[in-house]
């Protein structure tokens, strides 16, 4: 068993889209209509094709609660591994982002947050 799609909700697909590949630097993968929404995916250029983030709409009323709840509370909506977090932290500064938690050593690993614009705090992390 090995896990090939997750996903975070997004508030605006397109927005979310534009930041998770001009900002992070991941790349489209699938993109098509579903109704009003899009089955919209992106993968990592360091990573397998076949595991990818889906862009979720974040329609429900349910998810929005999550959510918001998640966010306030400080909790990542996922998490993910970088080579040199010292580096990704100043490039990311620079484009703009915004970091909760800049990058600070917890025992083997170093994490950082960031706000993704799509109402996700993401973690990165570096062992």
């Amino acid at each position: 068993m090995k896990i090939n799609l997750t996903s975070v909700f997004v508030e605006d697909q397109d927005k979310a889209l534009k930041f998770y590949t001009e900002v992070l630097g991941f790349v489209k993968k699938m993109d098509m209509p579903v109704g009003e929404f899009k089955w919209l995916t992106v993968v990592s250029p360091e990573g397998p094709s076949d595991i990818q983030l889906l862009l979720e709409p974040n329609n429900n009323p349910a998810s929005k609660t999550f959510q918001k709840a998640i966010f306030e509370q400080g909790i990542a909506a996922a998490s993910f591994a970088v080579e040199d977090i010292q580096f990704e932290y100043e490039r990311m500064k620079k484009l703009g982002v915004v970091f909760t938690m800049e990058p600070t050593k917890m025992g083997p690993v170093t994490v950082a947050v960031f706000n993704d614009t799509c109402g996700n705090l993401i973690q990165l992390g570096q062992v």
